[in-house]
């Protein structure tokens, strides 16, 4: 069996070959904003993939450093990856905090919740330039066809923008409600 971390780095490695640092640097830059990996679990997985004839690697020799290891996805591994990329997804446990703390946000002083949606608003817009810069970057390349390796970056970015989007229009929403509230207070 092959966990979902997994899936991730064969997803990776079926773009180039990569180092074991390399896929760490990939999920941290391009994969974290959707999919959390643990840096210490990606070398395990690495060894597991190779035991299931998924990977391979060679040695890369270095001037004054260890020599590394570059991985390259097997046929196997390109086969395991594109079953599994048709399979429905496993359904994800939901855990957001804000919304759990928005469910009991009528508990603390208008003020301070005023206070808290608006640092919310300002992360959601900063992630949302974030994506929408990013979308803006490939559009500008051309929309990449689904046969395209690209594709994929430019539909997760997509869903990234439409996410912050809704994410900023609803932190709006409840800044408008508190205001509205100490404004009611004022009177």
């Amino acid at each position: 069996m092959l966990s979902t971390s997994g899936y991730a780095i064969l997803a990776l490695l079926a773009r180039e070959s990569l180092s074991g640092y390399d896929i760490a640097q990939w999920m941290k830059n391009a994969i974290d904003f959707f999919w959390k990996t643990q840096h210490s679990r990606i070398y395990p997985e690495l060894a597991h993939l190779e035991e299931l004839g998924y990977v391979t690697h060679r040695l890369i020799e270095q001037k004054q450093r260890p020599a590394k290891k570059l991985y390259t996805i097997t046929e196997a591994g390109r086969e395991a990856l594109k079953a599994w990329l048709v399979m429905p997804p496993m359904p994800a446990a939901e855990r957001n905090e804000l919304l759990l703390k928005t469910y009991s946000i009528w508990l603390t002083e208008p003020q301070q919740a005023l206070a808290f949606y608006r640092r919310q608003l300002r992360w959601h817009s900063e992630r949302l330039a974030i994506f929408a810069g990013i979308q803006q970057r490939i559009e500008e390349k051309g929309i990449p066809k689904p046969s395209d390796p690209r594709f994929g970056d430019y539909a997760t970015v997509r869903v990234g923008v439409a996410y912050e989007r809704e994410y900023v229009t609803w932190c709006r929403w409840m800044i408008e409600q508190f205001e509205q509230e100490l404004q009611q207070q004022e009177k």
